[in-house]
């Protein structure tokens, strides 16, 4: 298998239903990845071995869910020169996920962490394919088809919706 380029990362293994959605996105573009679990709280210095040295293993952007607190996307942030993209998790002991958003939304100035919607790992993976086609043309084509694809879809169910209307 290639190298990864693209690194999901979660809290704990309770956030992988919702992050799998940013693997299944990966493997639809062809990206390569790894997936693990990395806990800002619990394995703190396997977190900062982990930020510290991901761009020397080739990654390009990392994933990182989390839920409660949701510390992890923007502590990985602050010790890594890569993009992050954070995930906000709906847990068990998480505030309808507020808590969660509010923790990777509001980083300081100068530690950015992009934040897609609660439960957004879909989303993360086409950001972060969409990140790596800014310099693999390949990619960037496959982005555009894939959009292509979408306004496909919604058009053929409006076409559907809009005849059923007319009878």
């Amino acid at each position: 298998m290639t190298n990864p380029i693209v690194s999901i990362i979660m809290g704990s293994d309770s956030d992988l239903p919702i992050m799998q959605q940013a693997a299944e996105m990966l493997d639809y573009f062809g990206i390569s990845y790894e997936m693990t679990i990395v806990s800002a709280h619990r394995t703190p210095e396997r977190m900062f071995e982990f930020g510290k040295n991901a761009h020397l293993r080739g990654i390009k952007v990392i994933i990182a869910g989390a839920g409660g607190a949701a510390h992890l996307p923007g502590m990985v942030a602050s010790i890594t020169p890569l993009p992050v993209i954070g995930v906000p998790v709906k847990s068990s002991n998480s505030i309808d996920g507020w808590d969660s958003i509010l923790s990777i939304l509001q980083m300081p100035g100068g530690i950015p962490v992009a934040t897609v919607a609660l439960n957004g790992a879909k989303n993360a993976g086409i950001l972060a394919v969409s990140i790596i086609g800014i310099s693999d043309q390949l990619i960037l084509e496959k982005v555009s088809s894939y959009k292509t694809k979408l306004k496909e879809e919604v058009l053929e169910k409006a076409i559907k919706l809009e005849n059923k209307q007319i009878k």
